[in-house]
């Protein structure tokens, strides 16, 4: 009964104990990972930055909930949301009660746990190494950089031959016939594909199809494209869609892109490419060695492709295609 009863002494008192500590724990308790020293040490983002929450004797600023609407694409422009806005108010929220948790862990001394102290740890690494990307790849993706991109991948692409053409579609070869006869006699191409074409996608268009490349329609259909002179109407031939005429009506060397087309597939490259480059730098600096089973013989990922190159699927094509494979047609483009 002693025992119990000291037992039950102790308990009463670290009860107490625990209802005596403050709010909010010393900042400087021993052993303790001064998390509660970072809440009350942060300053504005800037002389604009405004505190729009204190939670015990910690704040809040506007950038903390704007860099967090950012974080999570919760606005097009989270730098312009105002602190009346429905998502700042919700994100806010959402912070306080973030804070009022870690502060309520702090009091309970959860932070010392080695657990914590790991986690809070490793969360730590992530954010610095995340921020340092950030930083070097930001001054390193300059409209200078995707210029230089821009002008390479122009330089280097090759530029194909395009055809621009319009067709009729049918089912049967008699009425493909009774088409081309029709055009022969004068009949306007596009006025005669509105009326008898079947192709949908081209019908209301007047059977146009725009401008294409070689590899852009199935083989059957741009071998007599290509092989039809400009202004000229072809005979009438088959593919697996049905029976077709079609007329050329233009020729053209294929166009370069754009840059604001290409901008973000180069700032992608960029930024691949930026990381990649930090980390061979680093590597230099901090020697690594792995314990354990070997490491992989080829530890890291393939580096950028610059765009506008083909990736290499790693499959051969078989040396023998079967005529029948060779000729399979692809899907029509559609409207």
């Amino acid at each position: 009964m002693a025992l119990a009863g000291l037992s039950l002494a102790v308990a009463c008192d670290t009860q107490q104990d625990r209802a005596a500590a403050p709010a909010e724990p010393a900042v400087q308790a021993e052993g303790r990972v001064d998390v509660l020293a970072r809440f009350l040490a942060l300053e504005p983002a800037g002389p604009e930055d405004s505190v729009v929450a204190e939670v015990g004797t910690t704040v809040i600023y506007a950038s903390d909930v704007r860099r967090e609407i950012a974080a999570r694409s919760l606005h097009d422009h989270p730098a312009n949301v105002a602190p009346s806005d429905p998502v700042f108010q919700q994100v806010l929220s959402e912070l306080t009660e973030q804070r009022l948790l870690a502060l309520e862990a702090l009091r309970r001394g959860m932070d010392r746990d080695i657990e914590a102290r790991r986690r809070l740890a490793a969360a730590e690494e992530r954010i610095l190494g995340n921020i340092l990307v950030e930083t070097v790849v930001a001054n390193s993706i300059t409209d200078e950089a995707i210029e230089r991109i821009y002008q390479e991948q122009n330089r280097l692409a090759p530029r194909l031959e395009e055809v621009r053409a319009s067709h009729i579609l049918v089912t049967t070869r008699e009425e493909a016939e009774e088409v081309a006869r029709l055009l022969a006699e004068g009949e306007d191409f596009a006025q005669l594909a509105r009326q008898v074409s079947q192709d949908p996608g081209t019908r209301l268009d007047g059977g146009d199809l725009g401008y294409f490349t070689r590899d852009g329609m199935v083989q059957a259909f741009s071998r007599q494209a290509f092989a039809t002179e400009t202004g000229e109407t072809s005979e009438p031939f088959q593919t697996d869609y049905g029976w077709h005429v079609l007329r050329v009506t233009d020729r053209r060397v294929q166009p370069r892109p754009g840059l604001e087309s290409l901008r973000g597939n180069i700032v992608r490259f960029l930024t691949l490419e930026g990381i990649q480059t930090l980390l061979d730098t680093v590597r230099q600096t901090y020697p690594v060695t792995r314990s354990g089973v070997p490491a992989p013989s080829q530890i890291r990922a393939p580096g950028p492709v610059p765009p506008g190159d083909p990736e290499d699927s790693g499959e051969e094509e078989p040396d023998d295609m079967d005529a029948d494979e060779a000729d399979a047609p692809g899907e029509m483009p559609q409207r």
